[in-house]
C-alpha cells in the first residue's frame, strides 16, 4: 500500500509514457504470423504484453528482446507448433481473445487459461464463431468462459458471424487469422462491435503489416486467404490511455501537462478524452510531438458516451468527482467484465471519498464534490489504481492497496507519476 502524496505539481509538465499496450499486443501476433524477421520499437514491456509473448514462444515464435524497448521477432509464417503445457494468461483478456482465435491455426489442441478473475470473463461469442469454421474450440467448464480448449485440425470454413456486444476483441481475432487460412474469411458483426476505434487499431496494423482487407464499416469484413504478413521494421505509438492519467492531474490540479508522443491523429481512440476534458472546461493544444491538456479555473460535469473509450471511464469518474454538477457517463455495459467489474469497482471506491456516485447497468453517474480521503481498494485492477492516484493529487491521505497491480499495463507508473512533483 502507498500513500499519495498531493503534488506540489510544476505549472507545465511534460511526460513519456511507454507504448501502447494494445498495438503492442497486435504487432507482437502479426509479427509471428509474418513471413520473416520482424523488428519492433517502443515495444511495451508490461505483465501483459509478457504473458503474450510467452504465449507466442510456446507456440514456436522466436522471440529476441534487444536493449531498451526493442524486439525482435522471427515469423512463421502462419504456421504454429504444438505446446505442451496450457497456454497461462493470467488476466489480459486481449491476450487470451485473440491468441484462441490464433490458435486455430495450428494442427494441435491448444488449452487457454487465466487466474481466477479470467476464468469469470465471457468468451463464448468467439468460441460460437470459431465453431462456425469448423474450429473445435469450447470451454472447459462449459460455462461460457476460460479456460479453452482450441483444435484448429479441421478448419475448413470462410463464412462467419460473430456478436460483439461484449468485446470487439473477438473481431480481432477473426480479423487477425483470417489472412493465413487457406479460404479466407467473410465476417458478419451481429451486434456491435464495442470499442470500435479498437477494431480500427487491428485494421491499421494488418494494413502496415500488407494485409488487405475489404470492409463495410463496422458490420461486414473480409478478408482474402493465403496474405503473408510482411516482415520489416515497426514501432508502437505511445499509450493514449496511459496518457489520461497525466491530463486528468492536469484538470484537476489546474496546471498544464503534455504527454509527448500522442497525436491526435492517432486511431486510439482515447486520445480523445483530451476532447472530454475541454468540453468540461479545460484548454487543450496539439502540438508535433505531444498533446497539452491545461486545467481551467473549475471543472463542469458532461454527459458523454463512452462506448468508444471503455479504459478512460474510471479516469473520467474521478476528474468528475471533481467537476460541478452530475456527469453522465453512458455506453459502458461492457465495464462489467474487465479486470474486474469497473462500474462496481468505481461506484464502491468514489463512495468511500464521500462522492456521490451510483450505476445502472449501461450509466455510471458521478455528482462532484469535495473528495476525502480514503484507502483505495484496486480489486487487482491497474486502472483503478492508477485513475485513484490522480485523486490523491487534491486529496491528502488517499491510500492506494496493490498498488504494484500497474504492471500490468504501466510498469513504470509510479517513477513517472512523482516526475511531475516540483
Amino acid at each position: 500500500m502507498i500513500e499519495i502524496i498531493p503534488h506540489k505539481m510544476k505549472p507545465h509538465c511534460e511526460v513519456t509514457v511507454p507504448g501502447s499496450k494494445s498495438f503492442t499486443h497486435r504487432i507482437l501476433i502479426a509479427s509471428a504470423l509474418s513471413d520473416g524477421m520482424c523488428s519492433v520499437e517502443n515495444a511495451l514491456f508490461s505483465e501483459d504484453t509478457m504473458l503474450t509473448m510467452k504465449a507466442l514462444r510456446q507456440m514456436g515464435i522466436r522471440i529476441e528482446e534487444m536493449t531498451g524497448d526493442r524486439l525482435i521477432i522471427y515469423g512463421a509464417k502462419g504456421i504454429l507448433q504444438p505446446s505442451r503445457e496450457p497456454i497461462y494468461l493470467g488476466n489480459s483478456g486481449t491476450s487470451i481473445r485473440l491468441l484462441t482465435a490464433i490458435s486455430a491455426l495450428g494442427k494441435d489442441t491448444y488449452t487457454l487459461m487465466g487466474n481466477d478473475r479470467m476464468a469469470e470473463r465471457p468468451i463464448q461469442a468467439l468460441i460460437d464463431a470459431l465453431g462456425q469454421i469448423g474450429v473445435q474450440a469450447r470451454s472447459t467448464h462449459s460455462n461460457g468462459c476460460p479456460p479453452v480448449d482450441v483444435s484448429g485440425k479441421n478448419l475448413s470454413g470462410t463464412t462467419v458471424t460473430i456478436s460483439c456486444r461484449e468485446s470487439s476483441q473477438y473481431l480481432t481475432g477473426l480479423l487477425l487469422m483470417a489472412p493465413c487460412t487457406k479460404g479466407g474469411l467473410k465476417i458478419g458483426v451481429t451486434q456491435g462491435p464495442v470499442s470500435r476505434p479498437y477494431v480500427d487499431m487491428t485494421i491499421d496494423v494488418m494494413a502496415k503489416f500488407g494485409i488487405a482487407i475489404d470492409r463495410q464499416g463496422y458490420d461486414g469484413f473480409q478478408v482474402t486467404g493465403n496474405q503473408a504478413y510482411r516482415s520489416g521494421d515497426y514501432e508502437v505509438e505511445a499509450d493514449a490511455s496511459q496518457a489520461g492519467y497525466f491530463w486528468a492531474a492536469a484538470a484537476i490540479c489546474r496546471k498544464a501537462v503534455k504527454v509527448k508522443g500522442v497525436s491526435q491523429d492517432s486511431c486510439q481512440g482515447d486520445v480523445n478524452f483530451s476532447k472530454v476534458l475541454e468540453s468540461m472546461g479545460c484548454a487543450v493544444k496539439n502540438d508535433p510531438d505531444g498533446i497539452t491538456v491545461s486545467g481551467g479555473d473549475r471543472l463542469r460535469a458532461v454527459e458523454v458516451d463512452m462506448g468508444d473509450m471503455p479504459d478512460i471511464v474510471p479516469t473520467l469518474a474521478v476528474v468528475a468527482a471533481f467537476a460541478e454538477g452530475t456527469t453522465v457517463i453512458k455506453n459502458v455495459s461492457h465495464l462489467k467484465s474487465k479486470e474486474s467489474d469497473r462500474l462496481t469497482s468505481v461506484v464502491n471506491e468514489l463512495i468511500k471519498m464521500r462522492i456521490t456516485a451510483c450505476c445502472t447497468d449501461d450509466e455510471l453517474m458521478v455528482t462532484g464534490g469535495q473528495p476525502r480521503r480514503a484507502e483505495i481498494k484496486t480489486y487487482g485492477d491497474h486502472r483503478i489504481a492508477m485513475s485513484f492516484a490522480v485523486a490523491g493529487l487534491a486529496t491528502p491521505g488517499t491510500m492506494i492497496r496493490d498498488e504494484h497491480c500497474v504492471e500490468k499495463s504501466f510498469p513504470n507508473y509510479w517513477q513517472v507519476f512523482e516526475g511531475m512533483n516540483r
